[in-house]
């Protein structure tokens, strides 16, 4: 995400510290829910609040500061949660922690470890200040574990003011670098700025099909050629999703999802508001989830959720740029507004929520729906886990 002006913004590398830990004991963990039934909401009452907890700011992990959590994942095989921070080793090298956070979620989420995310060829990812010439350094954003392979995917905003875009790229558990996805040219960074994605708009979300073998890259917002950013007066231009087909490593179709207009307006007129997608999530092989985060500044945050079927919407990977008449939207489906779930149900606070991921199953076959907010190593900000129950209706 593109934070507010007044808010520094980060990146991500990789180590693999296990051991000498500063403990989670001290986290702040807040209540879990009772097992009422969910409050109504303008949707269809599909969350139902679980369980909600905190890290403190700047919790220490493996020597490195936790913070910037832009993704999760669940590991159904060890029961750890994996996290992506989006510091672009500025403070750490870019990496993922690993955590702990049991059910029925009384607790603070424990680390267990850091993995350092190794560049090609090996060794640390560089920060800005330590640019190699050739080598982007990555914005990540979103990390999806593969079940079969027991490899990490995870997605990076690209490094447009050096000439490198956005990317998806494949590591080992412990970090090692294996491969670069080919992507489409239309990702590819513009100097004039008359096309391809803009700065910190980019591979937002990142989602895997239950098999395993598709994985959806989301844009946050429009590319330059397809639209504008989202105002509080009007819906963003059409966010491409682009399928990757694992096995070939090659873009195999794409849809438009249009994001909602601001719903915040800032304290102050004419002052930084946004709107866009934070995450996406596949519910089966086709339906997805989407999660839109919007900052009004000195008004808060607001998080929506939306589902759409990906069949939905004409291909439109051919189409060098999408104009009014030449593609379909998928069509969206609200499934919460955040801000409405009621005091049952909801946040104790709108945050900067950035991941999204399946939990562990519930008893009874119930879906656990987990979600992380990105404090920008902000103090003002929070690093924010919540467990909600998803109520599916196909």
């Amino acid at each position: 995400m593109r934070p507010p002006a007044s808010t520094p913004s980060f990146s991500t590398t990789r180590r693999l510290v296990l051991g000498g830990l500063a403990g989670a004991a001290g986290a702040l963990a807040l209540g879990t829910a009772g097992c009422g039934s969910p409050a109504a909401t303008p949707a269809s009452g599909r969350l139902r609040r679980l369980a909600e907890a905190r890290w403190p700011h700047r919790l220490s992990i493996g020597g490195t500061p936790a913070g910037g959590l832009s993704g999760i994942d669940f590991d159904a095989r060890t029961g750890e949660y994996l996290l992506l921070s989006d510091d672009r080793s500025d403070l750490a090298p870019v990496r993922f922690y690993m955590a702990h956070w049991p059910a029925p979620w009384s607790a603070a989420p424990e680390a267990t470890g850091v993995v350092e995310l190794q560049r090609p060829g090996g060794g640390p990812w560089p920060s800005r200040r330590q640019a190699i010439a050739g080598l982007p350094v990555p914005d990540p954003e979103s990390l999806r574990l593969r079940p079969d392979t027991g490899t990490v995917l995870w997605s990076s905003e690209g490094d447009l003011a050096r000439g490198f875009g956005p990317a998806l790229y494949e590591s080992a558990r412990d970090g090692r670098f294996l491969r670069e996805f080919e992507l489409p040219a239309m990702f590819r960074p513009d100097p004039a700025q008359r096309r391809g994605p803009r700065d910190n708009l980019a591979f937002e979300g990142l989602a895997l099909t239950p098999d395993g073998r598709t994985a959806w890259l989301a844009m946050e917002n429009a590319l330059i050629q397809d639209g504008p950013v989202p105002t509080i007066d009007a819906t963003g231009g059409p966010c491409r999703f682009t399928r990757i087909d694992l096995a070939s490593g090659r873009a195999t179709g794409q849809i438009a999802y249009v994001p909602d207009a601001i719903p915040l307006r800032p304290l102050l007129p004419g002052t930084y508001a946004d709107n866009g997608v934070s995450e996406v999530l596949m519910i089966d092989a086709h339906r997805m989830l989407v999660l839109e985060r919007a900052y009004a500044a000195g008004t808060g945050n607001s998080l929506r959720l939306y589902e759409i079927d990906t069949r939905g919407s004409g291909d439109v990977l051919g189409l060098e740029a999408l104009t009014p008449g030449n593609h379909r939207p998928v069509a969206k489906t609200l499934v919460a507004d955040f801000s409405r779930l009621g005091a049952d149900n909801g946040l104790s606070r709108l945050d900067n929520s950035e991941g999204m991921c399946w939990g562990p199953p519930l008893p009874g076959g119930g879906r656990t729906l987990m979600i992380v907010s990105d404090d920008n190593f902000n103090p003002l900000q929070i690093t924010q886990f919540a467990a909600f129950e998803f109520i599916d209706r196909p």
